[in-house]
């Protein structure tokens, strides 16, 4: 797979482009409050400042946040009012649905349906937590006939679930009672979600609420140890704010989903895309060793180096097992 078949350039450097506009109207004024590691707790050291925002780096658990951060309230009308979030809803994720849906989706939904079959919990019902466009809601009742409930805030990505028949609970989580859900056990899943929540430990906390015993939680999420954000660093379009304000890895986010009370099922990082972005960016490559490399391999090298990096854990692409 290859980063222009998911994210064509032209479309993704406009989405950046009004993105950074967004980001002085609705966040150059508003109050901001520092915060510790949000998963281990310790006081962060500067790292770099991107449009505005500081993120910070964790000494000891490596987690790189935005601190100090915006108020909710700011994110708020940011999802509610912006340009660029608009473009995401409709533009970009118009123009790349198909090719998401046959290389991202489709995977996914094979993805969650054998870790289902595997932990006993096939019959369970799936509620997809930020389900943007219901795609990957119609690849589960295409695939394997199983109906998924979408919990998305956004008003014109809910409006298009709807018309696709899709039920929808159109809060953020943190909104979400017990009764909007389907009775019974369910598999909460979560794609792409996680690097933007302002509150991830809140976050956490009020899905665990939700839950049954044995319910399972399923998401992916940035790694800030995968190759590509390290090697790119402020200059990886992945460290992107006023979206991506939390980039845990596969040491730090067993921290907070433990400390949470949840069983840690799987943590692994299938990316398949760090090598390719660094290609693509080839310029941008802080380490030298690594541009060489980069600029030297072939197809083929490529691929072996993309499968050991996912394979050993530093893919910037992670995905969380865990259970109540």
């Amino acid at each position: 797979m290859k980063e222009e078949e998911i994210r064509p350039k032209s479309i993704f450097d406009e989405y950046l482009k009004l993105t950074k506009i967004d980001s002085k109207f609705f966040f150059e004024d508003a109050p901001r409050e520092s915060i510790l590691c949000p998963a281990c707790g310790i006081k962060g050291e500067h790292a770099f400042n991107i449009h505005g925002f500081d993120y910070e780096l964790c000494a000891s658990c490596d987690t790189l946040f935005v601190s100090p951060r915006p108020i909710e309230d700011a994110f708020m009308r940011y999802y509610s009012d912006a340009p660029s979030t608009k473009y995401w809803a409709t533009t970009f994720y118009k123009e790349t649905a198909n090719a998401r849906r046959e290389k991202l989706w489709k995977p996914k939904a094979k993805l969650i349906q054998g870790l289902s079959q595997r932990n006993g919990s096939e019959s369970f019902n799936i509620v997809d937590i930020g389900g943007g466009y219901g795609i990957f809601a119609e690849e589960m009742l295409s695939l394997f006939g199983r109906n998924t409930t979408v919990i998305e805030p956004g008003f014109h990505l809910a409006k298009i679930c709807r018309d696709k028949g899709i039920d929808v609970v159109e809060k953020f989580l943190e909104d979400v009672k017990y009764t909007d859900l389907p009775k019974g056990n369910k598999i909460f899943v979560s794609f792409e979600l996680f690097e933007h929540l302002h509150n991830p430990e809140f976050f956490l906390i009020q899905l665990y609420k939700l839950m049954l015993a044995g319910d399972m939680f399923i998401f992916t999420t940035l790694s800030g140890t995968g190759l590509d954000i390290l090697g790119l660093w402020e200059n990886s379009k992945s460290i992107s704010p006023p979206h991506h304000l939390n980039f845990f890895n596969p040491y730090s986010i067993k921290l907070l989903i433990k400390k949470i009370g949840f069983k840690v099922l799987q943590v692994n990082t299938p990316g398949k895309l760090d090598i390719d972005i660094l290609s693509n960016n080839l310029d941008l490559i802080k380490d030298r060793s690594l541009r060489t490399l980069v600029k030297h391999a072939s197809d083929k090298e490529k691929l072996k180096w993309q499968k050991r990096i996912s394979a050993s854990g530093w893919s910037s692409h992670m995905m969380i097992c865990c259970q109540k």
